[in-house]
């Protein structure tokens, strides 16, 4: 007899739940030694059937013993499980069967999304050769040539929400979307497309997938690979929103989406060897004039650069005078010999915060 798993005696009790309404006698599901995996009456769950071994001897699938209806469910020659209704009239049989067929099908249904995960977890992990995903995916009825893109979601733990859950709500569709719990704080979504879609609906599923997730209390960022259109490519997608929300967290950190298709400078910056990056960045601030920039000037550089080197506009956001600003501007130059209203010097500077963000970065996961 095949083992029971944790998901089919769930699926066998819910199952049970929906159908006890029309059944008034108590009816659940057994194994061959009497023990009961689910029933109606759910404090009997887990005992024993003393009746098992009679059944058992019976040629007959359906057979009633003491008052009682059994049918002996097989599934190639082989007992899956045994139906029991504590009463035997004459349409316990229909019963029976009518449940047995439900419960097989839940779990098949259940057991193969079960394994798509696994076997989509393990292109994403790269445990899966090449040459065997394509014959896998057709054996699990998963389409090969259709587009894809893959989120990778990173949330805050909470003991009292499931993030993934969440995610799946959104997403109910279990042969076309599948959401792949990685620990407590990832998560990953592979989505199919439409083959006509637009890159902005992309931007859209993630918006709502963080909409979502806020409104439940949980923050959360995101990060989006490349579209891909074979599912041997699934595994290099996952790779690029890992990577998107990696080099996002360096550079970016306030922002919630990152696109691997838009990453921009960013990820020139987090290609280049560290000690390259190093020797620029002692280039451009010598003897430590970076550091003795204070967070008030830091915040007006931050400003400037927003408001695209307007002085204008950048001293009306700060809510200071214009001489002030410019006051502020002649500093910097004399601490660190860039006139940031100079537009290549703007340039070298912006460069080398950045630079600087990747390098203590890369001090903090050493």
């Amino acid at each position: 007899m095949t083992g029971v798993t944790k998901l089919s005696v769930k699926l066998y009790q819910s199952l049970i739940n929906q159908v006890k309404g029309i059944i008034d006698d108590e009816f659940g599901i057994m194994d061959d030694t009497g023990l009961i995996w689910a029933c109606s009456n759910e404090k009997a769950n887990g005992q024993n059937n003393p009746l098992a071994a009679e059944v058992m001897k019976a040629k007959e699938p359906f057979v009633v013993i003491d008052g009682q209806s059994f049918l002996k469910v097989y599934i190639k020659s082989k007992l899956e499980f045994i139906a029991f209704i504590k009463s035997q009239d004459k349409e316990n049989y229909k019963y029976l069967s009518l449940i047995s067929i439900n419960a097989i099908n839940m779990k098949n249904y259940y057991e193969e999304k079960y394994d798509k995960l696994n076997f989509l977890k393990g292109i994403i992990m790269d445990n899966i050769l090449p040459g065997d995903i394509t014959l896998r995916a057709k054996e699990l009825h998963l389409a090969n040539n259709v587009k894809r893109v893959v989120f990778f979601i990173n949330t805050e733990e909470s003991k009292d929400i499931y993030a993934h859950e969440i995610i799946e709500g959104l997403f109910p569709s279990k042969n076309k979307d599948f959401v792949i719990v990685l620990d407590d704080e990832n998560t990953v979504l592979i989505k199919e497309l439409k083959p006509d879609f637009e890159q902005k609906e992309i931007s859209k599923i993630a918006k709502i997938i963080i909409d979502t997730l806020s409104s439940e209390l949980v923050k959360a960022k995101v990060g989006v690979g490349t579209v891909v259109d074979n599912i041997k490519d699934i595994g290099k997608s996952y790779k690029e929103a890992e990577m998107a929300l990696l080099i996002g967290g360096i550079f970016d950190d306030d922002k919630q989406v990152n696109d691997y298709n838009k990453l921009g400078i960013g990820r020139l910056i987090y290609q280049l060897p560290t000690t390259s990056c190093t020797l620029f960045l002692n280039e451009v601030f010598k003897e430590g004039s970076f550091e003795s920039l204070d967070q008030e000037t830091m915040l007006t550089i931050q400003k400037f650069f927003e408001n695209n080197l307007n002085v204008s506009e950048t001293s009306r956001q700060l809510y200071i005078h214009r001489n002030t600003l410019v006051y502020r501007l002649d500093k910097i130059q004399k601490i660190t010999g860039l006139d940031l209203r100079m537009f290549d010097d703007a340039i070298i500077f912006k460069v080398a915060m950045l630079v600087k963000k990747y390098l203590d970065s890369d001090k903090r996961f050493m």
